[in-house]
């Protein structure tokens, strides 16, 4: 897995491509969106369009990711994901708790209207 951020508008955005799976770069994202939420970013659009395969692992480290920013009265909005995880979200019912947008710019504009 590896990941990169960009501030658009103060709302964070969270690029994630490869393989979500829990791997060892979870800790130093984990730590990267601490700084940002202290930091008073509190809205993040994470772009999965690049996740290939995502096992249990991943689905935490998204639930991770939401539960951060909720805690920090934030929100979180997924982007362009694959028809294979779009599947994977709806078979636990995870897409009835995340706001899924087709694509980074969409999730954005939703999150800048909150």
């Amino acid at each position: 897995m590896k990941f990169q951020t960009e501030t658009i508008e103060d709302i964070l955005v969270l690029r994630i491509e490869g393989d979500l799976i829990g791997q060892d770069s979870g800790p130093a994202l984990m730590e990267l969106l601490n700084d940002k939420i202290e930091s008073g970013l509190t809205s993040c659009a994470v772009n999965i369009s690049g996740v290939r395969y995502m096992n249990s692992s991943g689905l935490g480290v998204l639930m991770t990711i939401l539960t951060k920013f909720r805690n920090a009265e934030g929100e979180v909005a997924l982007a362009g994901p694959s028809e294979s995880v779009q599947k994977l979200l709806i078979i636990t019912k995870l897409n009835s708790i995340f706001t899924i947008k087709p694509d980074e710019r969409q999730a954005v504009d939703y999150l800048k209207s909150l």
